[in-house]
């Protein structure tokens, strides 16, 4: 028997310079099961958000270093991620003009020392219901989008597939879909966009480049991707081809869609991802972040993915560790609810849909 995964406990951090205060209130949410990280002071709780990504934050208003409310102004200005995150305020103080300037920099709530525990627990619980509730309408467009790629992966009727291809036109990156022998089933418009003669690029029966060189170098990445769907596995490749001027090489990435009846008419088998890195706005490091909860450095990891760069290359360019690469490619796994890195990039391209919903 599998063994399941007990779910994760919320994190919270708690900063508080006072440290019996501190201590008791650590304790009282341990005791509640919640996972705890403790600040004493304004910059220590900077360098915790910086290593981890709270569920919700505990500040006390009156600290050394940042006080309570530059570290409100820094998270709500500059760290997106944390944008639905619950902040709410420790302070000795109760009077209006306090709540009101907090409340104005984004504060959720408030609570008055002396701190009652019983209050303190309500409104953590309360809070975090909320965001859950926030978070689960913001993937719903997402799960809509995957209930279309699975009609079109098991549909095979012309109006089932027209129906499902048309969410695929909401999606920022150009997406090319073929089937079994390499030929074009469904283009969306970004992709029509993209496939032009200024960038090197046909599409008729199939998807094609112009010069003899990216041809060979597309057939290759589209045989494999196709042989590895017949065969009923997954694969990436990415490919980059070369555009006029000074003009940054266009993106494209073939992943295989792997499917109980390969042979069957109008089941994709390949998904050909088409992106402009010119056009680096389609997919962003805030939009990330705060659509799948991500911290800074596993937004910076998964746009990077996005945009073709394989795991040494971003250790590379990054000037980061081949293993931090990992653990941050691990965490981008568990976050996205996915397994292998070819669902997962064909995820994050996916949820950049609402940036180009009018282009």
């Amino acid at each position: 028997m599998t063994p399941t995964t007990a779910p994760r406990s919320p994190l919270i951090l708690c900063a508080e310079d006072q440290h019996d205060l501190r201590h008791d209130i650590c304790e009282e949410l341990k005791e509640a099961g919640y996972g705890v990280i403790e600040a004493a002071d304004g910059d220590e709780a900077m360098r915790q958000l910086e290593q981890a990504a709270p569920d919700l934050i505990l500040c006390d208003i009156n600290m050394p270093g940042h006080n309570g409310y530059r570290i409100l102004e820094d998270i709500r200005q500059r760290r997106p991620d944390l944008a639905d995150t619950p902040f709410v305020f420790l302070t000795a103080l109760s009077g209006p003009s306090e709540i009101i300037d907090g409340k104005r920099l984004g504060a959720d709530d408030y609570l008055v020392k002396p701190v009652d525990f019983d209050l303190l627990l309500a409104t953590i619980e309360a809070r975090l219901r909320q965001v859950q509730r926030m978070r689960h309408k913001a993937h719903e467009e997402l799960d809509e989008l995957r209930r279309a790629m699975a009609q079109l992966r098991h549909e095979t009727s012309k109006q089932a597939f027209g129906a499902a291809t048309r969410a695929l036109d909401l999606v920022a990156p150009g997406m090319v879909l073929l089937d079994h022998e390499g030929k074009h089933l469904f283009a969306n418009r970004q992709a029509q966009l993209l496939v032009c003669e200024q960038n090197g690029l046909r599409l008729d029966d199939s998807l094609m480049a112009l010069s003899k060189r990216d041809s060979r170098a597309l057939k290759k990445i589209l045989d494999a991707a196709l042989a590895a769907s017949q065969a009923g596995e997954d694969t990436t490749r990415c490919l980059r081809l070369p555009r006029p001027g000074e003009r940054r090489d266009l993106l494209l990435l073939a992943c295989s869609l792997p499917h109980p009846d390969a042979m069957m008419v109008s089941a994709p088998s390949v998904v050909v991802m088409l992106a402009d890195p010119e056009h680096r706005g389609q997919l962003s490091q805030q939009m990330l972040a705060s659509l799948f909860g991500l911290t800074p450095g596993e937004a910076r990891i998964a746009v990077a993915l996005a945009e073709g760069w394989r795991t040494d290359e971003i250790a590379e360019r990054l000037s980061i560790a081949t293993t931090t690469v990992a653990f941050h490619l691990r965490n981008l796994f568990q976050k996205t609810d996915t397994h292998r890195q070819a669902d997962l990039i064909a995820l994050l391209l996916a949820g950049a849909m609402t940036c180009y919903a009018d282009a």
